[in-house]
Parts: C-alpha cells; structure tokens; sequence
C-alpha cells in the first residue's frame, strides 16, 4: 500500500472514530473529549498500536491548526459592549478566581518538591476551562438564568485571561531556563506578548476588513481561513505565542467587524471547520499518553487535579465575598467552572514542545483532563440545578 493510500484511509477512521465519539457523546453521560482521548489511548503505543508511524509526524501541525481556531473563536467571545454590561460581579469573580487558581497551583507544587518552572506551567495551565463542555451542559440542562449568563462570561473572560498569563509563564519559564533569571527575563517575556498582540491586531484589522466584502454580505472560507493560518504561521516564525496572537485576532474581529449585518460570521464560518480538526487534535493527545508515564506522574496528577478544585473553589468564594454575593454563589459557581478540555490540552502540548526536559506534561494534563471532562459536567449541571435556572 502506498504512502498516500495509507494517509487518507488513516484520517478517513479517524474522522469516522470522531463520528462515533460525536454519538456516544450525545447518548450517553461520558464527554466526547473524553471518548476521543480514550480511542486515542487505545490505538496508540500504549493500547492496540495499531496508527501508522506517519500519523506521528501529523501531531505538531494538527496541534498547531486546532490551537489557533481555538484561539480565535475564544477571543471573538470578548466584546467590549458585552464586558461593559457584565459589570463588576463578572470580573471579580474572574480576576478572583485566577489569581488564587494560580497561586494555589504554583505554590503547591513548588513545596511538594518540582521545579519552579514546572510550578509555574502547570499553574498556567491549571486556569484553563471548557467553553464547549460548558455550552453543552447548558443547552443539554435547558438552563437559563442570571447564574448560566454569568458563567457563560466568566469562562469565556477567564479563558482569554488565563491565555495571556500562560502566556507570561511560558515566557518566564524560557528566561528561567536559558538566563537563570534576572531582568531578562521582564524584557524577553514582555517582548514575547507584545509581538503577539501585534501580529494578532496588524491580521486581525484586514480580517474585519474583508469580511463580507469579498462576497457581499458574508465572509468566505478562504478568506477567513487564509489569515487565520497567516497568523498562526507567522506567530510560530517569531517564536511567540500562537494561541495569543490568535486571541488578539479574534477580538480585533469581533469589536471591529461592523460593516455588515453579521461581524461574527467569520468566527461562525471557523466554528464549522473546527471540530474535525480538534476531533484529530484529541486522539493524538490520548495517542501521547503512555502508562509508564501515568505511573511514573501519579503524584503530580492527583496534585494538580487536588489544587485546581482548591482554587476554583476557593477563588469563587473569595470573589463572591468581594463583589458583594451570596456564599453560595461562589460556591456553585465555583463548582460549575471544574470542566477543563481543549484549551489546556493545548497549552500542554505547547509546553511541551517548548520544555521539553521538563517531563511529560502531556501525560499529566491529559490524564487530568479525562477526570474533569467526566467529573467536571456533573458539578456544573448540580450548580445550575441548585442555583434555579434548571426548571
């Protein structure tokens, strides 16, 4: 069978496993992230063996593609009207809650004996959470209320948020590792975000331009596609972060896109590309999780998934009492933020391709992953159930 062959009947079962992930997903309690990593797990080097050696090869673009499409459609979330009428409770909570996420996380694993470094990236990762998982639990609980629209604000700000301080700490963690520290490491970091967001607005503004424009009244799948990827290539060959410039890009389109009746189209137009490519995206990060490393990182798995509870729950409750709320609230809503998929998936992933001396990263977010993709739903739909916007 020649090379060729073997690649298109490869991704044509992957596809396929995407499809039946897709079904389980909707049938049964169990997310579909989690259904792919497992098929992901069992027919990679560690289940069945059964992918060819070239699928390896696809990883780091498959990665790269998802990670910008995720980026984009994050930052579109954030519209300057929408954070305007969210008001004070939205961003105490967020900035509460990632703030003592991030200390939390950072400080726990430090004094549980790893490095700094490696402190500091889980910590980035550990603020990521799952719009999509989110938006399913939502729409599945026929939820709707002052409680689901917060949460619906706060984890899309948190997420856009929590990319610019992963962000910082990929930055911090380079400069630890390559200059032991010092001002250097302000300099490069602050470099390193800001020609993100440069790379992110000088596309983004063609972007908002040309929407719509090419073809009258809608953008078209070249268009949007074209700059999306320019920007994630272009990221890449500075050596900044991807995911930020990409997020730059999205808000940059969703405030500035104005010259027709639908300025989100373009996002709308990536939303319908984007899950077969994430659908790969999540198999080969259940592909990369091998047993010995599980093992080997059980202490760092349960730490994580420990400290991260501990700083949803205890960063809800603090920014509860800071903006004025309920207790409770920030309880519940604190549990309703537990879902974590994609997004720190990815982040994993960049990690990992930037440190990759400092173990497998992967292998731990991924783990921890499946158990809040598959917890995570359920405290989400109690939250909701308990805060009376479920009927």
């Amino acid at each position: 069978m020649t090379s060729s062959a073997l690649t298109l009947i490869t991704l044509g079962l992957l596809f396929l496993l995407g499809l039946v992930a897709e079904f389980l997903g909707r049938t049964t309690l169990v997310p579909r992230v989690s259904i792919l990593i497992v098929f992901g797990f069992c027919i990679g080097p560690s289940g069945f063996n059964v992918l060819p050696e070239e699928a390896g090869k696809w990883l780091p673009i498959v990665s790269d593609m998802a990670l910008v499409l995720i980026g984009v459609v994050l930052g579109s979330s954030l519209k300057w009207s929408a954070l305007k009428n969210s008001g004070r409770l939205v961003l105490g909570m967020v900035f509460s809650v990632v703030i003592i996420t991030l200390l939390i996380m950072s400080v726990g694993i430090w004094v549980a004996g790893f490095s700094i470094q490696l402190a500091l990236l889980y910590a980035g990762i550990a603020l990521a959470t799952a719009p999509a998982t989110t938006l399913d639990v939502i729409h599945e609980s026929k939820a709707h209320g002052s409680f689901t629209d917060s949460l619906l604000k706060i984890v899309a700000t948190a997420d856009a948020l929590g990319l610019i301080v992963f962000s910082i700490m990929v930055a911090v963690t380079q400069m630890m590792i390559n200059s032991g520290g010092g001002l250097d490491i302000i300099f490069v970091g602050g470099r390193d975000i800001f020609l993100a967001v440069l790379v992110g607005v000088l596309l983004g503004l063609p972007m908002s331009y040309l929407a719509g424009r090419v073809k009258p009244g809608e953008p078209t799948l070249l268009e949007v596609l074209g700059l999306v990827f320019i920007c994630g290539g272009v990221s890449l060959w500075l050596d900044v972060s991807f995911l930020l410039a990409a997020m730059t890009m999205g808000v940059v389109v969703a405030n500035m896109a104005r010259h027709h009746n639908c300025p989100l189209c373009a996002i709308e137009t990536i939303k319908t590309i984007k899950w077969p490519i994430l659908a790969l995206f999540f198999i080969f990060a259940g592909v990369s999780i091998e047993l010995e490393d599980v093992s080997k990182n059980a202490l760092l798995i349960i730490l994580y998934i420990v400290f991260r509870i501990a700083g949803r729950l205890i960063g809800s409750m603090a920014g509860a009492k800071v903006v004025g709320v309920d207790k409770s609230y920030g309880q519940w809503m604190g549990m309703a933020l537990m879902p974590q998929a994609g997004i720190a998936l990815g982040m994993a992933l960049t990690a990992a391709h930037r440190f990759p001396e400092l173990g497998s990263i992967v292998t731990v977010i991924a783990t921890a992953t499946v158990f809040f993709e598959i917890v995570g739903p359920v405290f989400t739909r109690i939250a909701l159930h308990r805060m009376g916007d479920v009927l």
